[in-house]
C-alpha cells in the first residue's frame, strides 16, 4: 500500500504514516517500491508480526514487556519493603500479553506434540477425562483440549477473564474456569500432574 492508503484504511494521518513507514523501511522491517510508491510487509517479517497464528508471532512478548514496565514501581518498593507482589496485582494487561504470547506456541505443539509426548494422556483425554489446568491464564490451552478431546471436560483454574473465551471458542458446556490458587483447587486426591 502507499501512505495514503494506508492511513486511509488506518483512519489516522497521512503524514505521520509516511514517516513512520520510511523508517520501518529504513531499519528493514519493510520494503519500499519507488515507481509506485508502495511499502510491502515481506513475508518473513509478517510471519513474526502481523500472523497471530505462526508459532513464532511476536508482539505478545512486546506487550508482556510493556506491562512489565508499568509494574516497575511495584517491584521497585518489593525490593525496598520485602512485600510480595502477587501475580493477580500486576499491570492488567499483562495477562492478555501472557496469553497472547504463549497462545501460537500452545496452537502450534499442544494437540499435535506435547500431549501425545506424555505416556498415556492422550488415550485417557480421547476416552474421556476430567481435567484440570492449574494456572490456564485465559484459557487458550484449555479450550485447544476440549475442542481436541469432546469426551472430556476442564476445569481451568487461574483468573475470570478466560470464561468469555469458552463461549467463544464453542466448549463453554465442558470448560469450566474458576478463580483459584493452585494450593486451593478442588478435588478428591485424583488429580495427576503431568
Amino acid at each position: 500500500m502507499t501512505s495514503a492508503e494506508l492511513a486511509k484504511k488506518s483512519g489516522t494521518t497521512e503524514r505521520y504514516v509516511r514517516e513512520w513507514l520510511a523508517a520501518q523501511a529504513a531499519g528493514g522491517f519493510i520494503t519500499y517500491d519507488a515507481a509506485s510508491g508502495k511499502y510491502t510487509l515481506p513475508s518473513e517479517q509478517a510471519l513474526a508480526l502481523a500472523d497471530e497464528t505462526s508459532p513464532v508471532f511476536l508482539p505478545g512478548f512486546f506487550e508482556v514487556v510493556a506491562a512489565c514496565v508499568k509494574d516497575e514501581p511495584k517491584i521497585t518498593e518489593a525490593f525496598r519493603s520485602g512485600k510480595d507482589v502477587g501475580w493477580h496485582e500486576h499491570d492488567h494487561g499483562l495477562f492478555a500479553a501472557t496469553e497472547r504470547f504463549f497462545q501460537p506456541n500452545y496452537r502450534a505443539h499442544l494437540i499435535s506434540e506435547w500431549i501425545p509426548a506424555l505416556e498415556g494422556l492422550e488415550a485417557k483425554l480421547k476416552a474421556g477425562a476430567k481435567v484440570a489446568d492449574v494456572g490456564c491464564g485465559l484459557g487458550t490451552s484449555t479450550i485447544l483440549m476440549a475442542q481436541a478431546y469432546p469426551k472430556s471436560t476442564f476445569v481451568g483454574f487461574d483468573i475470570k477473564m478466560a470464561r468469555e473465551s469458552a463461549t467463544k471458542a464453542g466448549v463453554a458446556d465442558r470448560v469450566k474456569f474458576e478463580v483459584a490458587k493452585a494450593k486451593d483447587c478442588p478435588g478428591k486426591g485424583g488429580f495427576r500432574r503431568y
